[in-house]
């Protein structure tokens, strides 16, 4: 039996879109084996909701205003139907996503959504840091990558910690509502307003 590591719930979880328990579960009763433990999803028909992300284009939108009056978020959430959106578990949720998008300031939903100039910047920062560093030229490389995550769960909200549990990050707080739902759970764009800022 294999060890039930995080590593390998993130990447089942990478691999079906499944939320972070369900895999846990599943690998559970597979002992540890990955592909036993898609076949259990499958046969659970949690699987399918990897596959769905494309169909989501029901939803809502929120609008949350700091109690201070000068921070204020609106976001679009998607799932595939009416009813999954209107439901109290999709709006708990929406609700939250704004909250943590007013709080943590992401700049873009997703790594894929981060303009490659911005990326080419970033990862040239980052390479002159790890230089001055005295870091060996032939593991620079490897460093930048490894400080990209940084970045990303700073900038990108899918990657960011929830700050209500920040032992997950805001991607698995949707998987594990789109799992409860039986629907993808999409985070399809955000814009933030902060008196003061352009």
């Amino acid at each position: 039996m294999e060890e039930i590591t995080l590593d390998l719930v993130k990447r089942l979880r990478a691999e079906t879109g499944v939320g972070i328990m369900d895999c846990k579960a599943a690998l559970a009763k597979a002992g540890g084996d990955l592909e036993k433990a898609k076949r259990i999803l499958r046969m659970e028909g949690k699987e399918f909701l990897a596959h769905q992300a494309r169909e989501a284009r029901e939803g809502r939108v929120d609008a949350y205003i700091h109690h201070s009056g000068k921070v204020g978020v609106l976001v679009e959430v998607n799932t595939s139907t009416d009813f999954a959106a209107n439901s109290e578990a999709f709006r708990d949720v929406l609700r939250n996503i704004a909250m943590q998008i007013a709080a943590a300031k992401p700049r873009w939903v997703a790594p894929e959504d981060v303009p490659p100039e911005a990326l080419d910047e970033e990862r040239e920062v980052l390479r002159k840091q790890a230089e001055r560093e005295g870091k060996p030229p032939h593991i620079v490389d490897k460093i930048v990558e490894g400080r990209l995550q940084k970045f990303y769960e700073e900038n990108c909200l899918l990657k960011q910690p929830y700050v209500r549990d920040p032992t997950m990050k805001v991607e698995d707080l949707l998987a594990d509502l789109g799992a409860k739902l039986g629907e993808p759970v999409i985070v399809r764009r955000f814009v933030r307003f902060e008196v003061g800022e352009r």
